[in-house]
């Protein structure tokens, strides 16, 4: 049957790959199945390799096809025009609340498509790191079944497969890993343009708003709002539906302020995830056993398979201080925002605390932050430090009003750690004491670069 499949029926007569073949189920194959099997191979070791490490139009198109699948409507003329006020207000009451400026450019009004579209290449650019280490797994988990191959004879037939080299008898291992390299490289910016789509796609119905994962994915920090998600996030509320708009909107421009007023969260956060993607390694055991039960013919089950638990399940010390570092980060992010956003609101809506609470309640049950990055990366976010840095945001705010609230962010260096976390008191206590003309001179010597570059360390904020 892989004769069949790959054009050359002597692979059959191997024992080896007789034992693999049974091990994917692929047996039970009919010929049309095996057929559609066939081309779906072909055309992975024979197509173009894609420039990065995600293919990123791939990732987009299946993103979009799971966001028209499971419903997605164009955004009325009237929503537009109702949700772009919303957000207008909601930037006059932020300007009473911080001194963090917005953004020059408009509110936008999107749909689920339209969301998927503009972060797409935010995406592309964070899981790329976790795509290239995946490879490098790949890449070694390969080789150590090459050298299996070798000892029992069977190198020599892999150059019978579409895109494969030769394979002269005797062949170092090494210097066949160097020719399957391209190889190796489109599976990895395959399965990770699947990844990425499913995940953005799933994610689209989901997100209220264009940052609510707490990452700045939309260009020009934009203020992004979904309406078909924001009236999903009002079922059940009751609380008028401009109430609504205005609180989410206020949560959305606040948080895009501080991604404009603090350009280097951006490289704390990729860093974050860098560094998380410099240890991964692949669980192979555990995918040759899932793929036994797996039917090739069904794309969604594979997908399943090699995507629920690819990550060995045990992160190095490393990973869980990159992981430490960004669910810190996050933490801080929505600390800040839900402390300017009920300042900002609760003059004016009379259902602020309530809205703040379905937030709230909303992050309790894993968010789309969580989600999102467990599916793609294997990361178990949960921002536990959120009411700690909401905490110390306003503890800040109490110490020095707005200024010394929003002073926290003026530089990576001078920004609250996980430590700080754990004794926001003693925090605040160093930040008061520090303020005026000594928190002037360290920060100009910092920008003046006695400091190191305005980008974050490699692991961000701990």
């Amino acid at each position: 049957m892989l004769g069949e499949m790959l054009g050359d029926p002597s692979l059959a007569d191997n024992p080896q790959v007789r034992d693999a073949l049974r091990q994917l189920g692929a047996e039970q194959l009919d010929p049309a199945q095996l057929a559609m099997v066939r081309r779906q191979v072909q055309a992975m070791f024979s197509g173009p390799a894609p420039e990065g490490p995600i293919d990123a139009g791939v990732a987009l198109d299946l993103a979009r096809r799971r966001a028209a699948t499971t419903g997605d409507r164009s955004v009325t003329d009237a929503e537009r025009r109702t949700y772009a006020e919303a957000i207008h207000v909601a930037q006059l009451w932020l300007d009473q609340a911080t001194g963090l400026e917005g953004a020059p450019a408009a509110g936008a009004v999107w749909s689920r498509a339209e969301w998927i579209e503009a972060t797409m290449p935010t995406w592309v650019d964070l899981v790329g790191p976790v795509a290239d280490g995946v490879t490098g797994a790949m890449t070694g988990a390969m080789r150590r079944q090459l050298d299996e191959l070798a000892e029992h004879g069977g190198l020599e037939q892999l150059g019978s497969m579409p895109g494969m080299p030769q394979v002269p008898a005797g062949m170092d291992p090494t210097a066949m890993m160097a020719q399957m390299g391209p190889m190796v490289h489109r599976m990895g910016a395959a399965m990770f343009a699947a990844q990425t789509g499913e995940a953005v796609g799933g994610l689209s119905a989901e997100v209220v708003s264009g940052t609510e994962v707490g990452l700045p994915l939309v260009p020009r920090h934009d203020v992004a709002l979904l309406p078909a998600a924001v009236e999903a996030f009002q079922e059940g509320l009751e609380v008028d539906p401009a109430q609504v708009r205005l609180y989410l909107a206020t949560r959305e421009a606040a948080r895009s302020r501080l991604f404009t007023a603090a350009p280097w969260l951006a490289a704390s956060l990729t860093a974050a995830v860098t560094a998380y993607a410099r240890d991964i390694t692949i669980d192979v055991e555990g995918i040759q056993q899932r793929m036994g039960s797996v039917d090739p013919s069904d794309p969604e089950a594979l997908q399943r398979a090699i995507g629920s638990d690819l990550f060995a399940s045990e992160p190095s010390p490393a990973q869980q201080r990159a992981l430490a570092s960004l669910e810190t980060l996050l933490a801080l992010v929505e600390g800040w925002v839900d402390v300017v956003t009920d300042r900002a609101t609760r003059p004016h809506l009379p259902d602020a605390a309530a809205l703040g609470e379905a937030v709230r309640r909303r992050r309790a049950t894993g968010g789309p932050a969580e989600t999102l990055f467990a599916q793609l990366v294997g990361l178990e976010l949960r921002p536990r430090r959120l009411r700690d840095a909401a905490n110390l945001f306003a503890a800040l705010e109490d110490a020095g009003g707005a200024e010394l609230r929003d002073g926290a962010w003026a530089h990576p260096d001078l920004a609250p750690t996980g430590e700080d976390l754990d004794d926001v008191l003693g925090y605040v206590e160093r930040v008061r004491s520090g303020s005026g003309d000594d928190l002037d001179a360290e920060l100009d010597r910092l920008l003046d670069g006695d400091g190191g570059s305005p980008s974050a360390p490699a692991g961000g904020p701990a």
